[in-house]
């Protein structure tokens, strides 16, 4: 009879236990201020800047324009997005948040923030500070680097 690993043997179970729950739980937050968590994630790659090429934050965020391009539509729509033609080329646009959309930012971290000191704030300095090192390397190890919006 052949032997079949328990799904509580796998290092990724408890990876996607954790990573579903605390996704979860933010998609809920974000939700209450009218944003999803790809619209939250795209905002606060904009956020540092003035403005930027849809292109440019494709590579950014790892997504493709196609899905950039939706977002920009959807958070456009709620005013928190807009476009502005790019000077050196009238074909292009850039994007910049809102002034809405600039003030939401701050707020969204906060829960971004609250919502990992509730999930890893059981977690002693140490123990916090050896797995974000340790998820780090294997993103780094692996070549990860889509931002997850879902």
């Amino acid at each position: 009879m052949t032997t079949v690993s328990d799904l509580t043997t796998h290092t990724g179970y408890w990876m996607r236990m954790v990573s579903n729950a605390v996704s979860q739980e933010f998609a809920r937050k974000v939700a209450g201020e009218g944003v999803t968590v790809a619209e939250w994630a795209f905002m606060r790659a904009l956020y540092d800047q003035d403005d930027m090429a849809p292109s440019a934050l494709a590579e950014k965020m790892g997504m493709t324009k196609g899905a950039i391009s939706k977002l920009a539509d959807r958070l456009t729509e709620k005013r928190l997005v807009g476009r502005a033609e790019n000077e050196r080329d009238g074909r292009a646009h850039r994007l910049f948040l809102t002034e809405d959309g600039r003030a939401k930012v701050p707020v969204l971290a906060a829960l971004a923030d609250a919502t990992d000191a509730d999930y890893f704030g059981v977690l002693t300095p140490e123990e916090h500070t050896a797995l974000s090192q340790t998820l780090r390397a294997l993103a780094e190890r692996r070549g990860i680097r889509t931002i997850p919006v879902d």
